[in-house]
């Protein structure tokens, strides 16, 4: 009679306590026997159960009831097994019959922003900016196939050889990008980015030292007078979070409308109307792309427009909205500085199929945006907001910019963290006038200030 060796301790259900038992768990997780049998087990289980029966009856009673079953079904089978190698095989069938298998663990664990399937033999994760190789594996490549499939399928889309590629996105709003064979060359890959239910608020980008205080009441200052604000950085360096910490100074008698291809931004006032992009369906047709959606939006009367990142030929209308009367709008642009901002905004202005030259684009521009706020994510994984910058205007064919508030890195101390200062340039913005214009008065001492992050 085969046996199993116990490697778990006396309790569970927690997803704590199945990630922190997660060494342990391994050695008995790639055991053939352990994963043939929990395979047999929910076949067996999807034999004798009528799910769609189950599925108007609470959530909780039917995982009750389904786990009771298993545990009968486990009573018939020959390989001993000890009361928690039971438990943690019925949380493993559960999971796969209601969730996503493997996955489901790191899905539960708030603390985790990105899961990354390397084929099934490896699963990445990230915490606090930091990657890291998760115990998680699949059994082959067909078991994590139809945990794609299950995902995609719940949104309506579909992946095999004829649609290799798939953007899906789960209820709770998280990103999920697969890509299978013949495209992927090892194996499938699957990569999910997560966003946390509890936004950041301002105070606590400040207590994260993100950016200073004096950095965050100009910030806030600018929200109020309704400049326009692009945030910029690279991939997973911050800009949605920073876009939500803004976005708490507006107004809630303000009418906003947001527009998204996947909804991110975690808006807060009263008066909001929500617009996400709609992929092809599967014959190809049917898009919604955020272009026409933000034509839509100006028919919409929005006191401000916040896009959630401008990556393509919605750029022109959006300048064109910033310059028409919903100043106080704000966006996101993948860039690595303020100025390669300017130069983004002009190739996505020509991607639009615009024939304008290229002198009156960059006049567009300097006329639309007042501020650009560039974050970006350090080699200890912290965020942080590496410069606040002024668009100054033209000078002959070239945008000029100038910067409020730098982000000077130091070096790294010996436990890997980033040391460096927040410092002021000492320039008083030209946008000051549009501060007292709105009521607004910052002290001239901020604009000079200096701060150490250790």
């Amino acid at each position: 009679m085969a046996t199993i060796t116990n490697t778990y301790t006396q309790q569970d259900v927690s997803w704590e306590d199945r990630l922190r038992r997660s060494a342990g768990r391994t050695k008995l997780s790639l055991n053939p026997q352990y994963q043939e049998l929990k395979f047999t087990l929910h076949r067996k289980l999807l034999d004798k159960i009528n799910l769609e029966a189950l599925a108007t009856i609470d959530n909780q009673k039917v995982r009750s009831e389904v786990r009771q079953a298993l545990l009968a079904l486990l009573d018939g089978e020959s390989t001993l097994l000890s009361s928690m190698e039971r438990q943690q095989i019925c949380d493993e069938v559960l999971d796969e019959v209601f969730g996503l298998g493997p996955l489901e663990p790191l899905l539960q664990d708030p603390t985790i922003s990105d899961i990354l399937v390397n084929t099934h033999r490896q699963v990445y994760i990230e915490r606090k900016g930091v990657l890291e190789l998760s115990t998680v594996t699949f059994k082959d490549d067909q078991h994590l196939l139809r945990i794609i499939d299950k995902i995609v399928s719940q949104v309506g889309r579909r992946v095999d050889e004829s649609s290799p590629m798939v953007d899906a996105r789960l209820s709770d709003g998280s990103r999920v990008n697969a890509i299978i064979p013949p495209l992927a060359v090892d194996g499938p890959l699957l990569s999910i980015r997560r966003f946390g239910t509890d936004k950041l608020m301002p105070d606590d980008l400040v207590e994260k030292l993100s950016l200073t205080r004096s950095m965050l009441e100009l910030l806030q200052a600018a929200v109020k007078a309704r400049l326009n604000i692009i945030v910029s950085g690279g991939t997973g360096a911050g800009k949605t979070t920073m876009l939500n910490a803004l976005s708490a100074f507006i107004s809630p008698r303000e009418r906003l409308v947001t527009i998204e291809d996947a909804a991110e931004l975690q808006l807060k006032q009263p008066h909001l109307a929500r617009l996400e992009t709609r992929p092809p369906n599967l014959e190809g047709e049917g898009a919604i792309r955020q272009r026409q959606l933000l034509i839509n939006s100006l028919r919409m009367r929005p006191d401000r427009i916040i896009i959630g990142e401008c990556r393509g030929e919605e750029a022109l209308d959006m300048l064109q909205a910033m310059n028409t009367g919903h100043d106080g709008s704000m966006t996101t642009v993948h860039a690595n500085t303020p100025r390669d901002v300017i130069s983004r905004l002009e190739v996505m202005v020509t991607q639009g199929g615009a024939s304008m030259p290229l002198t009156s684009v960059r006049q567009q521009i300097a006329a639309a945006v007042d501020v650009i706020v560039q974050v970006a994510r350090m080699s200890d994984g912290s965020r942080r907001c590496t410069s606040i910058t002024e668009v100054t205007g033209m000078e002959g064919e070239v945008v000029t910019l100038q910067d409020l508030f730098v982000f000077e890195k130091r070096g790294v101390n010996q436990d890997g963290k980033v040391i460096g200062r927040f410092s002021a340039t000492g320039i008083r913005p030209k946008f000051y006038e549009k501060f007292l214009a709105a009521g607004i008065r910052l002290p001239m001492e901020m604009f000079e200030s200096m701060e150490e992050v250790d």
